[in-house]
């Protein structure tokens, strides 16, 4: 199958329009004020979904559950703080699982040595993604009750793109060998080089492999996936990498943050997982003014029911600024989702 024809197969053109997951608004749940980064698979008999709540603190993990991709419930927190002292304090988010690489596949999870595995970034300091991140790995024999492991990759002070901290991470396998992709800010300095950029830092794309989950090497020709020319969709952001496969084709959904002030879902092309050629093509866009997805329609998460292609996004638009304890609300992410069928 050639770009043009992927292309054509993987767009998703009809949005639902709503949200499927929200935050509690609840003073003292793990997902009080948002819900954020979808993974999408399938698990005894019924979809599931990992996300990333946020209460104010810091990110943690929960799981929801589906027979239909379009009613969703929550089935609570499944990873949580850590103890004091470690690297998961004051966030955990895990945002992906090992599973099936076919885009139009089972999209069943994978397990290794009889555990699922997944990767986590966690940021040191409380608040919104407050200081560098790092990312990890976690294990479980029933997708509930979690084993959190030390970090596996922390920022490069040597590589610039990666310097400022590590963000979300997608785990895979493929002949035998594990890749971590994960997106990184290079500074928190302003760059003078970009003056279009809307954030004091750039996100980029990089990998790392592995052979036994263990010891990981970075891919020396990182980033994989770099920002684009000022005015494209990504000329601040390449991040959140969710990668699947499909008749000989390596496909990189991504969000791409601009200089207009909107984040949106791009994709880019690969034959070997380490050369990556952008699609061009906005993926999924913000909506108007007054809808729920009016400021930001990013963070793809990607799966297929009977041959139809559901693309699963954060969707982010201006709120009421109520509090939720002490802290301001306003704007509201949940999650929602795009397909080509109605």
């Amino acid at each position: 199958m050639n770009r043009h024809q992927l292309l054509q197969l993987i767009r998703t053109p009809r949005k639902a329009g709503r949200l499927v997951l929200s935050a509690s608004y609840r003073e003292g749940d793990f997902d009080s004020h948002l819900v954020d980064c979808p993974f999408l698979f399938r698990h005894d008999g019924s979809f599931r979904m990992l996300y990333v709540g946020w209460d104010g603190a810091g990110y943690q993990t929960g799981l929801a559950r589906s027979d239909d991709l379009n009613r969703w419930e929550k089935q609570g927190m499944i990873v949580g703080r850590g103890p004091k002292g470690s690297a998961t304090e004051t966030n955990v988010a895990m945002s992906s699982l090992l599973r099936d690489n076919a885009l139009f596949g089972p999209s069943t999870l994978k397990r290794v040595d009889g555990k699922f595995v997944g990767a986590y970034h966690a940021q040191p300091k409380p608040g919104y993604e407050i200081g560098p991140g790092v990312i990890g790995l976690c294990f479980s024999e029933d997708l509930l009750n979690w084993e959190v492991g030390d970090p596996i990759l922390t920022p490069d002070p040597d590589c610039r793109w990666e310097a400022g901290g590590l963000y979300k991470a997608w785990i895979m396998e493929h002949d035998g060998t594990y890749y971590l992709f994960y997106n990184a800010k290079d500074q928190s300095e302003r760059r003078n080089d970009r003056p279009h950029a809307t954030d004091p830092w750039q996100e980029e794309t990089g990998v790392a492999t592995s052979n036994d989950l263990v010891s990981w090497k970075r891919y020396k020709g990182n980033p994989v996936l770099r920002v684009g020319k000022n005015g494209e969709l990504d000329d601040c952001f390449v991040s959140d990498p969710c990668i699947l496969h499909h008749e000989g084709n390596w496909v990189m959904f991504y969000f791409g943050n601009c200089s207009d002030g909107h984040a949106r879902d791009g994709v880019a092309f690969s034959n070997d997982l380490l050369h990556w050629e952008k699609g061009n093509e906005v993926m999924l866009d913000v909506g108007s003014e007054g809808s729920i997805d009016s400021i930001h329609a990013h963070k793809p998460g990607m799966i297929a029911r009977d041959g139809i292609l559901y693309h699963f996004y954060c969707a982010v638009a201006p709120a009421p600024g109520g509090k939720i304890g002490e802290i301001t609300h306003n704007e509201a992410r949940g999650i929602s989702f795009a397909t080509r069928a109605d």
